[in-house]
């Protein structure tokens, strides 16, 4: 595991989390950018990628 790697991820969450539960598209779409570092940072550590919506834990529509 890399060190960067675990800050992505931490910062993805963080990011992810602070903006799943907004209504307007900007939310939405700062709560995917969160996600889409989070994933980064996972794949840097030879994790899989999530696939769950963010902020649902329900598959990808």
């Amino acid at each position: 595991m890399s060190i960067k790697g675990e800050i992505k991820e931490a910062a993805g969450f963080l990011e992810e989390e602070a903006a799943e539960h907004g209504k307007s598209a900007a939310s939405k779409e700062k709560a995917q950018e969160g996600r889409d570092l989070r994933n980064e940072g996972r794949v840097e550590d030879g994790k899989a990628p999530k696939t769950t919506e963010p902020g649902t834990g329900h598959p990808e529509k």
